[in-house]
Parts: C-alpha cells; structure tokens; sequence
C-alpha cells in the first residue's frame, strides 16, 4: 500500500519548470536569509528593550487590535452582504474591497488624508461636529492600518461564507430561527476556521502597516509610531538596532502563517453529496440496528390540526389541498419541480410562489422563520457544531422569539424527541459521530420537535442503504401518524410513496400530471417515469381503435382501448411478458422478435432488457429456471409476447 505523502512514479515534475521554481524559493529566502545573518545576536535583547521599541510595540499592538475590532466589526457584515446578498455593483464592490491590497500604501494614505484631513471631504465636518481630528493622531493610524488590513478579513470570510452550503442556514430558519439568531448560531460557528484566519491575517497586516500610516497619521513618537517606523528611523541611526526589530516582526508574521498553516479559509461542515457522505457513514451500532421499542413515554396530547391550502405560481403550478394529517409523496423525474414546490411553500425560492394558508391562518407574507414550515433535506442538514441534543433543541429555542423556551425545558423536550425515534442514547454525540440512520431520526426528531403545521422532508431516505431505510421508514410511518398537520415527502422510491402516503402527487415540468392514492397510482400512473419508478413497461402512444400507436414506432392491441385520438400511455407490468425461443402461437395478440441486452437480478427473478426493431425497449421477468431451460444468456435472440389482456392504456 502506498504511504501517504510518497511521490508516484510520473509524480516527477519537468525540468523546466523545478529550475524557474527553485530560483522563486531562492529569491524570497535570500532577503529573510540576509535579516538573519545580519543580525547582531548578542545585542539582540538590548534592542528589543529599549524604551522607543517598547513604546513602538506596545503602539503597534494598541494600534492592530483596534484595526482588528473594526474590520470584525465592518468587515463581517460586509462579507456576508457579498457572500449572500444579489445585488446591482456586487462586482464594483468586491472591487473596492481588493482596492487597498493593490494599492501602493502611501496611495492610500493620500486617499485617506483627502477624505479624513482637515481639509478633506470629511475632515472638517468631523472636527467642527464631534471635534475629532484623525491626522497626526492614534486614530488616524487605526483608520490606516483598518483601511489596507481588513480586506484580508473580508476575503477570507466571504469564501468561507461561499463554501457554507445555504440548507443548513435554510434549516435554521424553518425551524423558527429568525436571520439575525441564525447568523450568530449556525453561520458564524460554522465559519469559525476562516473568520480566525481571517482575523489573525488582517491583525499581522496592521501590524506591520507602514506607508499608509506615515503619510496620513505621520510619525510622532508615542502617538503613531508604530514599529514598523520605529525601523525606518533606526535604519538612519543605528542599523543593527533596525534588523533586530526587523526579525521581530519577521517572527511575528512567521508564526501567524504557520498557525494558519496556509488555510485562508476554513471547511465549514461537511461540503460532500450526499451520495458520497453515505459511502463512509458509520455504521449502524447494535441498538440502532435492533427493533425500535415503543416509547416508554406518556402519549402526547392529540395535535391541533392543520389543514392545507396552497396555490403554487411561477415554474411549479398547482394548487394543493389537504385535510391534517393528511401525507403526501411528491414523485416525478429530475427537474420536474418537487424541490422547488417545497421551497416556494417554505418561501425560499424565486422560481415560484406559494400562496399558503395553514388553517385559519394565511402565512403567504410571513418570513420563512414564521410560517411553521419545517423542512427536512435530503442530508439532514444536521449542525455539525452541536450535539445530537443541541440540534433538536435548537427550534424549541428559536421557537416564540426572541426568548424561546427556556434552556432546560428546551433539553427535556428535546431528549423525549430522541427517545421516541430510538436516538435518546446518542444525545451528546456530534452529527459527526453518527451513522446515516441516526442522523435522519435525529433531523426527524429536530422538525416534528419544533411543532409545524406543515412538514416538508426531502428525500429523506435516499443516502440511506436498504435495511437502515426499512428500520428508519418504519419509525417515520409510525410519527406521521401522530402528525396533525400536512406532511409532503419528495421520494424516488415507489416503497416509499406507497408506505407512507395518503396520496401521490406527480409532477413533470412544473405540472400535475396525477394526485391519487397511492394504489390508483399503482394501478394506472399516467406518467411514463412513474411507471418505471414502479417497474413497469411505459410506451406513450395515441389511441386507435384496437389499442395503441406507439410514439416509437409499432402497434400495441389492448383490452380496453381508448377512444381513438386519445394521447395515452400503455402500461405492461414486466412479469407479464413471455420470452420464447421460436415465435409463440396461440392467443397472444402482440408479438415481437428481440435481442437480449441486459440480464439482472430482482430479488428470487431475473430482469430482461429486451430491444426490438417493431417495438421500443421492453422489460421481461422470468424465473432463473425458466432462463435456464430456454438457454437464455446475453446477446440471445428471443420472441417475446404480451395478451391484450396484460396491456393497460391510461389516458394522459
């Protein structure tokens, strides 16, 4: 096994490249090298303490800490504006922002002088109102080291603030949070990695401000100079004296970058699909892979009910009514709008617009952190900065702003949440610590502790693999029915739309295409992506008079035809196509010569691809012995037949 970290053959680089990248290194180690060498070892403590360094230092330090509390205090909501705002001159912005770090510093400090110098644009206005005169001044050093330090701060915070996936922040604000408690929460703590790099980047950087600050605040002992002035005046009298401040400095910015080790910005939470996150979850211990216990808990008093209304605009149409307790699958192919209804009814999306009334009550203005709307994504979209029992809690907390619940009764609720998804003994672990199954119960446990009137979950089970999904499907059929409002679950899976839906909604390009229970859905979808999803043969046609013409060429006889003209689909179950080695006689009315393409397994039978010159593709389910006894392999020619009788045409 290869160790990390040792090079591969081809890993070597080319000549031409190494010597140009040597000579980089070479050309910025030399003048490091020289303040080295050049340095007077023994006078080394004798320089540092002299009075003048000690008051430049202990200036530079008063000087960068307040250049520090005023980038965190503009730069941070600046960032965030950049990070998270659309707006016109977002580019012209970000500009200004870059414009002090390619700035040549005494540029700067002109700038500074015309805008905040007695006879700048804000200076006498300054000085005749509040008295406050910045030139020659400490403050007029703060305001220069602040001015070419804390685009550092902004930059390294926005991308952090980039990298932060917005669900997790979404979660927090349909759990009740309102913007200013989810910031300080969820995306600051989140973001942590690269608001401290940030940070110690622009304090390193007004610490070692020099031209802006002698040509705006000047150099008056004491007062502005800092220690970087200290060493341009030590350089006309006593160099030595200059380099041994100057290693100081050196020293200084040294150990911040490797402190940063090179991270400008930090990896807030977990950026992977969830795809990838479920290839190397951990796996399910022994008390979450046995059967969940009923909860030893009293009963929860009955839910006030919630009936839906929802008139969706925009890229997804449809209106939506529901009775409480009512659950609804939404299903259909990527792109047809499940996620952006559930968006448009939380309120998050452009795409569309949801007029929604929860009972008696008409939500359509209200901000999502008001609406009762919890939404469940697809990941969980668990706070990785929280334990199990903090992330529960957290919409207790948030819920009734701006107190909440209180701490501990916000704890108990929280923990009765855990123990009735079977998650109660995981309470102070971090989403980190737990494996795919229990992270879903416990963003379950974290929305239905909140008290919505309307719950949205997201594919809640697809990262999930097939017995954790069974356990966790079970729970979650089990709590729905105690829900007293309107669930809607977008899923892929028809066990899913089956098991835990009232109805079924089908969408396709923003549009209803069908809203039954799910056992009519079954019987007859009228969506060709939902009959695959269910297993079956779908080929859309037109009505004749016998059956159907196929949109792909060929004819199907069916039973019970549609009146002609009629735009349909025919739906043939794959258990009811016979394969046949010689051309079947008899009763079928629709035959076809094929090729075998493809042979899986399903389940205790075996799944034919079957394609044909005189029909589309078409799907057979035969029994292992029966592919045996006709000597069926990949690449077999074959006849394959369907009774008029196993053909369903459902009108679309």
């Amino acid at each position: 096994m290869r160790r990390p970290g040792r090079r591969t053959a081809g890993a070597r680089a080319p000549l031409l490249l190494t010597v140009p990248a040597l000579l980089a290194v070479a050309f910025l180690m030399l003048p490091l090298a020289g303040i080295l060498v050049r340095t007077s070892w023994g006078e080394l403590g004798a320089h540092l303490t002299a009075a003048a360094t000690t008051e430049a230092l202990r200036l530079s330090l008063l000087v960068s800490l307040w250049a520090l509390g005023l980038s965190l205090l503009l730069g941070v909501p600046l960032a965030w504006l950049l990070a998270r705002v659309p707006f016109r001159g977002k580019a012209f912005v970000r500009s200004l922002v870059l414009l002090p770090m390619v700035l040549p510093p005494t540029v700067g400090g002109v700038a500074l002088l015309l805008a905040f110098g007695r006879r700048g644009l804000l200076g006498p206005w300054l000085e005749d109102t509040f008295g406050v005169t910045l030139p020659f001044h400490t403050s007029g050093a703060v305001l220069a080291a602040t001015f070419v330090a804390m685009p550092f701060l902004v930059i390294s915070l926005e991308g952090a603030l980039g990298g932060l996936r917005p669900r997790y922040e979404e979660t927090a604000a349909s759990l009740g949070a309102s913007p200013v408690r989810v910031f300080l929460t969820v995306t600051l703590p989140m973001v942590a990695p690269g608001l401290i790099a940030g940070a110690a980047l622009t304090w390193a950087r007004a610490l070692g401000e020099f031209g802006a600050t002698i040509t705006f605040a000047g150099n008056l002992p004491g007062t502005t100079q800092t220690l970087p002035l200290q060493v341009y005046l030590l350089l006309q009298d006593s160099p030595e004296a200059a380099t041994s401040v100057s290693l100081l400095l050196l020293a200084i910015a040294m150990i911040v970058l490797i402190a940063l080790r090179g991270r400008w910005t930090g990896t807030p939470g977990d950026h992977r699909d969830p795809a990838s996150r479920a290839a190397d979850v951990r796996p399910e211990d022994p008390a979450a892979t046995a059967p969940l216990p009923e909860p030893a808990l009293p009963r929860a008093s009955a839910p006030e009910p919630w009936p839906l209304h929802a008139d969706v605009t925009g890229f997804t149409r449809l209106t939506l009514d529901a009775g409480p307790g009512t659950t609804i699958a939404v299903v259909g192919p990527n792109g047809a709008g499940k996620t952006t209804l559930l968006r448009a009814l939380l309120g998050l999306t452009p795409r569309a617009h949801a007029a929604l009334r929860l009972g008696d009550d008409d939500v359509t203005a209200l901000p999502p952190h008001r609406r009762g709307v919890a939404w469940v994504p697809q990941d969980g979209a668990l706070f990785p900065h929280l334990s199990a029992l903090a992330n529960t809690a957290y919409g207790l907390r948030a819920h009734g702003e701006p107190h909440g619940e209180p701490r501990a009764a916000a704890r108990r609720a929280a923990q009765d949440w855990l123990d009735r998804l079977g998650v109660g003994h995981l309470a102070h672990r971090k989403p980190a610590q737990l494996s795919g199954g229990q992270a879903q119960r416990v963003a379950l446990a974290r929305a239905l502790a909140a008290r919505p009137r309307l719950l949205l979950l997201d594919e809640p089970l697809a990262a999930l693999d097939q017995t954790t999904r069974a356990r966790v499907r079970h729970t979650l059929r089990r709590h729905l029915a105690e829900f007293g409002g309107v669930c809607l679950i977008v899923t892929h899976d028809p066990v899913e739309a089956v098991s835990l839906a009232d109805r079924v909604l089908v969408l396709e390009d923003g549009r209803v295409l069908q809203d039954e229970p799910p056992a009519e859905v079954t019987r007859h979808p009228r969506s060709p992506w939902v009959a695959r999803m269910l297993g079956r043969n779908a080929w859309p046609g037109t009505a004749t008079a016998d059956g159907l013409a196929l949109a792909g060429g060929g004819h199907l006889v069916v039973a019970e035809p549609l009146p002609a003209g009629t735009d349909a689909l025919a739906v043939i179950a794959p258990e009811a196509v016979s394969v046949h080695r010689e051309r079947p006689t008899g009763s079928p009315r629709n035959v076809w010569p094929g090729t075998v393409r493809e042979i899986t397994s399903a389940g205790s039978r075996l799944r034919l691809l079957i394609t044909s010159a005189e029909a589309p593709d078409l799907v057979a389910e035969i029994t292992p012995g029966a592919a045996a006894d006709l000597g069926i392999a990949d690449g077999s020619t074959v006849w394959t037949s369907v009774k008029a009788t196993e053909a369903t045409a459902v009108p679309l």
